[in-house]
């Protein structure tokens, strides 16, 4: 990584010094999205409750600018004049690079429907059934690591030869076992563990911001 990229996990271990003991986890987490991206893949995450919003969270820091302005290239630009003339260059201008990440938690419809005609565990899990690709990773987020629908999506991504990155409170639990990397934040009453993760993603989507942009 940048060094650029490296100081800002540095400042995270030095604002939040019980997240110090995880340093080398959030590299990884990093450093797997990272190739991730860098192959043409795709982040999907899940998480239940404030994992939920959570989720929600980080689709909106990676997909427009996050500390940083991300304008499109060139190239992009002259296209949409070419294409629409003036219209076409004030879209240029506003458009933003975006790293794609998919939230499982949205999507109502189609996991109302999993809910009601086969099982509710399944409500992540068959999302990545049909989107899932080698290129791509899955985030889950789970403060206990033993959510099941966040186990059957790991489940999941694990047959269709995904990375899988977890973040989870201090046990690990079972989504420990099944990742590549598990960032076990030093808490495990639910809102505690919520309040550590939030600078952790924050810090892994400052870094992959940083790296490709």
């Amino acid at each position: 990584m940048k060094k650029e990229t490296e100081s800002i996990l540095n400042k995270l271990t030095e604002r939040v010094p019980a997240l110090s003991g995880q340093r080398d986890n959030i590299a990884r987490a990093f450093e797997l999205i990272c190739t991730s991206y860098e192959n043409g893949g795709v982040l999907y995450i899940c998480g239940n409750g404030g994992s939920a919003a959570d989720s929600e969270h980080i689709v909106g820091e990676l997909m427009k600018s996050f500390k940083k302005k991300r304008p499109v290239d060139v190239t992009v630009r002259e296209k949409l004049g070419s294409l629409f003339g003036e219209p076409g260059i004030r879209l240029a201008d506003t458009l933003e690079g975006g790293l794609p990440a998919v939230s499982l938690c949205s999507h109502i419809s189609l996991k109302s429907a999993v809910v009601n005609d086969t099982d509710p565990a399944n409500i992540y899990a068959q999302q990545l059934f049909a989107l899932g690709r080698e290129k791509d990773t899955l985030l889950a987020i789970s403060t206990s690591g033993n959510a099941e629908n966040c186990m059957r999506a790991a489940m999941t991504a694990r047959l269709k030869d995904m990375n899988v990155v977890s973040l989870t409170g201090d046990k690990g639990g079972r989504l420990k076992e099944i990742s590549d990397v598990c960032v076990n934040v030093p808490e495990h009453e639910t809102y505690a563990v919520q309040e550590l993760h939030l600078p952790v993603y924050h810090c892994i989507c400052a870094m992959l911001e940083e790296e490709l942009f």
